[in-house]
């Protein structure tokens, strides 16, 4: 056959479109004009891959056949209505993923999410006056009574949080900082950068490593309006250092009539220790310490939704809240609702832990993980021929810059292929739907059980029974 009888045996865009919707997998639910184009598509790619074939081997390659023709219209179409944002299995350990939507969501929290997002609500309704509210009012007296501060606010994100108390407090005026703490957050946005925005003049004490008390008093001025510890949440500088306490800083503040601003940025609100877990300054601790303001994110440490939390004395907060900026770092309806459920769960310091996923998952028990690392390996075994799982102890991180030096031991299922190199293996779960996040080491693709819940370790097992083609291999350990 020449290519010309290729093409006049290529079914119409008609035909094409009666045969998908007599096909079981889209039915007649789909919207024509979606499967009119992807018919279309499909029919020119068919022609263009004719029309370009070199060869009689190469043109019997080509799919033509109407029954082959309707899956790639299927997969046409489901990849138009597929949301970009997906869900993804982490399967990397590292808990806080900014990279993946940081924090999990309570089960609580996604409960008043669902009720904001699917009614009306009093966002901005003062229900006992019958008049306009604060959607402040939602957090405020609840952040009161958890940390014993003054007052509240809440704006998108940690960065935002800082942005509005530089500008609120010290536009055009000078803010010190030590310049070990001249952090870097995710994304290449710098301290320095967001004070710029801000207004405000940076003045940089002490050095990377050794910053004194006598540094910052040295540096004070009439220009001076504020000072600023940034906590290292996503780094630590170790071995010959020095840095100035938040109670000896709050002591020097209060001589001079300057602010202190602590930003904590991963929003501990508990001792971690006492959970087997690295120590992490508390929003508690900084406000006994002496802190005016304390900044800190929702959706790290704390477990709830992106937002940047700022607790503190009632005047500045006053200040930053009647700041225009205010208003275009707003915090939304649906992160309100997701906050104050999870705020409401620290109300109960008994069962926090099991019931906010990142501290679930942050303080896992080493025999849960093991146990559900070898429920995998065992499935992978069964279900496969050429994929090999063996149950290995490694190590988790907390991410989110948070707890940058600790290391949590974990088990892990560490996968090798027959038939695919680690890449390639790698590459094909996290084409699997839903798509499967895992990392490469020592040649050898690993499954992280911290991060993998309880309901996905069938999905997972299912996508390697896919990926491997079916069968049984041995599981080791």
């Amino acid at each position: 056959m020449e290519k010309k009888d290729y093409l006049r045996n290529l079914t119409s865009v008609n035909d094409l479109i009666q045969a998908v919707y007599r096909s079981r997998a889209l039915g007649k639910g789909m919207p024509r004009e979606l499967v009119t184009e992807a018919s279309r598509t499909v029919l020119d790619g068919v022609r263009g891959a004719i029309l370009a074939a070199r060869d009689e081997m190469s043109l019997k390659e080509i799919k033509t056949d109407t029954e082959e023709l309707v899956s790639l219209v299927e997969k046409e179409v489901e990849e138009k209505v597929r949301t970009s944002l997906r869900r993804v299995i982490n399967a990397t350990g590292v808990v806080i993923h900014t990279n993946m939507g940081r924090s999990i969501l309570s089960r609580e929290a996604m409960q008043a999410v669902e009720a904001a997002a699917s009614y009306y609500d009093n966002l901005e309704f003062d229900l006992e006056t019958g008049s306009r509210g604060s959607r402040q009012m939602h957090l405020e007296k609840l952040l009161r009574e958890l940390t014993g501060a003054e007052a509240a606010l809440v704006v998108n994100n940690n960065a935002a949080a800082v942005l509005l108390a530089l500008a609120a407090l010290a536009r055009g005026k000078e803010v010190i900082v030590s310049r070990g703490q001249l952090i870097e957050i995710g994304g290449s946005f710098r301290l320095p950068d967001v004070m710029a925005e801000s207004g405000a003049r940076l003045v940089e004490v002490g050095s990377t490593n050794k910053t004194y008390l006598d540094d910052y008093r040295a540096a004070i001025s009439s220009e001076t309006a504020m000072l600023l510890r940034a906590h290292t949440s996503n780094y630590r500088i170790i071995g010959f250092t020095s840095e100035v306490g938040l109670k000896e800083l709050a002591g020097l503040a209060g001589e001079f009539g300057l602010v202190l601003l602590d930003d904590l940025g991963s929003g501990a609100y508990m001792d971690f220790a006492k959970y087997g877990m690295p120590a992490e300054p508390t929003i508690g601790h900084s406000l006994e310490e002496g802190a005016d303001l304390v900044c800190f994110s929702g959706d790290k440490l704390l477990g709830g939704p992106q937002s940047g939390i700022t607790l503190g004395k009632e005047d500045l907060i006053e200040k930053m809240a009647k700041h225009p900026l205010s208003r275009a770092l707003r915090i939304d309806k649906l992160s309100i609702a997701a906050l104050e459920a999870t705020l409401r769960l620290y109300l109960d310091t008994d069962n926090v832990i099991e019931k906010i996923p990142t501290l679930a998952m942050l303080s896992a028990e080493p025999e849960v993980l093991k146990k559900k690392a070898r429920a995998l390996a065992r499935r992978i075994a069964s279900e496969t021929t050429s994929i090999s799982a063996e149950v290995a102890s490694d190590i988790s991180r907390a991410g989110g810059g948070s707890f940058p030096l600790a290391e949590f031991p974990t088990s892990v299922v560490a996968l090798t292929s027959t038939k695919l190199n680690a890449a390639s293996l790698q590459s094909a779960l996290r084409e699997a739907d839903p798509p499967i996040i895992a990392r490469i080491k020592d040649d050898r693709v690993i499954l992280d059980m911290r991060t993998v819940r309880e309901d996905e370790v069938t999905l997972i097992a299912e996508a390697l029974r896919i990926i491997d083609g079916g069968g049984g291999a041995e599981e080791r350990e």
